[in-house]
């Protein structure tokens, strides 16, 4: 767009686009400029494709001229929209007041979103933005959950600002596509390799980690239902721990094994309210350290380019509820455990049972050929 030019009209200025066109040539969006109040205004009056033309545009000026000369009062400037910086503080103060993961919401913010935003009105932040924002993110290597989640966060912040009536207009994640997260995981550890991968984690002196990867093997923990954990969810006598943030939102309980009592037992908080895993700045963790991705990739997932096969925090969940199948646990019982809330997700560990499903077939055929021997029997008898 070029710098206003002045036209014969007395305070009437036209703009030619560089992109724009109308009738074949370069498009023209008409302003005007006049003083109120000491100060210089100026409006923009509309462009040649949409009708406006010089002479129009100083006929608007007069009215305004006229206007201001009578006291009466002028068109209403365009509200402006606070930054999203502002948004982000009101947001963050509700979530902490109202959410119980508000510190993941926070750390997404100051992560992904404060750079990219803080400092543009939210009214300026578009759909180009937003998918730009997506794309980064994923050349950049973060798991596709990772991205949806943040442009989840976003939405949320707008809809907010929207009910706080702070914004006017639709929400420009409208005009993005989520990325869809394929991330049901297919690897799981055998017994040796959760043993080496444990051990790997101690001999480096990751010790917070090694003990998040043993709960989360040993209980089929998620990620936040450990960082979520607290003192008053520890119940040493009946060997218990009482997850009340699930991500279905029902409250569920898990079994301690006899080594993550001993585990857990170290790291009772001084609190009945404080987080049983925090870090040295006294936050609780919001994500698991990179050196566990660190030590991952080295062991496990050297040359592994598909992600359902590569070894994440998740795949030790998973190992968790294979190694139930695999013992020939039933799938409600690992429903329960894992807390899902369909039987649908739990159905995926059904081809783990093999030997309880042979074993049925197996027990039919002994039943059959008894019953059918023993018909043979009788009717040798009674010949």
């Amino acid at each position: 767009m070029e710098y206003r030019k002045l036209t014969k009209y007395a305070g009437v200025y036209e703009r030619v686009s560089d992109v724009k066109k109308y009738k074949g040539k370069p498009d023209i969006c008409y302003d005007i400029s006049y003083k109120h109040d000491g100060k210089k205004i100026w409006e923009k009056v509309g462009w040649e494709s949409e009708g406006y033309s010089a002479k129009l545009a100083t006929e608007v000026r007069s009215e305004r001229l006229r206007s201001i000369r009578h006291g009466q009062e002028l068109p209403r400037q365009k509200k402006k929209h606070i930054y999203f910086k502002e948004l982000a503080a009101k947001y963050l103060k509700w979530a902490e007041d109202n959410k119980k993961t508000a510190y993941t919401d926070k750390h997404r913010y100051e992560n992904h979103l404060a750079k990219r935003f803080d400092d543009k009105r939210i009214n300026d932040i578009s759909s180009f933005d937003l998918e730009k924002m997506k794309s980064e993110l994923l050349k950049e290597g973060y798991a596709t959950a990772t991205v949806k989640q943040c442009l989840i966060l976003f939405r949320a912040m707008i809809n907010k600002a929207i009910i706080w009536k702070l914004y006017e207009g639709i929400n420009p994640v409208k005009g993005v596509k989520l990325p869809t997260v394929q991330n049901q995981r297919e690897r799981f550890l055998t017994y040796t390799e959760a043993d080496t991968l444990l051990n790997e984690l101690l001999v480096k002196g990751y010790e917070t980690i090694h003990d998040m990867a043993l709960l989360s093997l040993h209980c089929g923990l998620r990620a936040g239902e450990i960082f979520g954990l607290r003192g008053h969810d520890l119940d040493f006598d009946n060997d218990v721990i009482t997850i009340l943030d699930t991500k279905n939102t029902r409250p569920k309980k898990s079994y301690m094994t006899q080594v993550v009592k001993e585990v857990l037992l170290k790291r009772i908080p001084a609190t009945p309210d404080s987080f049983v895993f925090i870090q040295k700045s006294g936050e609780p963790y919001n994500e698991i350290p990179k050196s566990y991705r660190e030590i991952a990739d080295r062991l496990f997932n050297k040359g592994v380019k598909d992600t359902r096969q590569r070894l994440t925090f998740h795949s030790l969940r998973h190992t968790f509820a294979s190694w139930l199948a695999l013992q020939g646990e039933s799938l409600l019982t690992i429903r329960e455990l894992l807390g899902h809330k369909s039987f649908a997700m739990t159905q995926r560990y059904s081809h783990l049972i093999p030997d309880e499903k042979r074993r049925a077939a197996v027990m039919l055929d002994k039943l059959f050929s008894e019953q059918r021997n023993g018909d043979s029997v009788s009717i040798l008898k009674n010949k």
